[in-house]
């Protein structure tokens, strides 16, 4: 299993901000816990980020690290050319996921907000 950054937005989601763009929430810097930029929170299922300063101490460390949804996303493009030799459409994707029939659309069913 490959080293993976932390998540860095706020856990706790009741502190949001509204924006024209819809609802944003705040992220930490993952080492100091300085306030960084908000994200969005819809489509938004990672965010890394590290202030100036950590980062011009522990940028290097970060380098080859990688965001848990690369090692999903990758898990899931292993399973499919396992299971099938190829990589699926989205409507067979779906379907899968409908008849519960594979470890794939256990694998998909990991992630709800697919």
């Amino acid at each position: 299993m490959p080293d993976m950054l932390p998540d860095c937005r706020m856990k706790d989601r009741r502190q949001f901000t509204q924006t024209v763009l819809g609802i944003s929430v705040p992220t930490f810097c993952a080492n100091c816990g300085r306030r960084g930029p908000d994200v969005p929170e819809d489509g938004c299922t990672f965010a890394f980020w590290l202030c100036n300063p950590c980062f011009a101490t522990h940028g290097a460390e970060t380098l080859g690290l990688v965001m848990p949804d690369e090692v999903f996303f990758e898990k899931v493009k292993q399973e499919q050319l396992a299971a099938h030799g190829r990589f699926l459409t989205e409507a067979e994707l779906i379907t899968i996921v409908e008849t519960d029939a594979s470890s794939l659309a256990t694998l998909l069913k990991e992630r709800p907000t697919l």
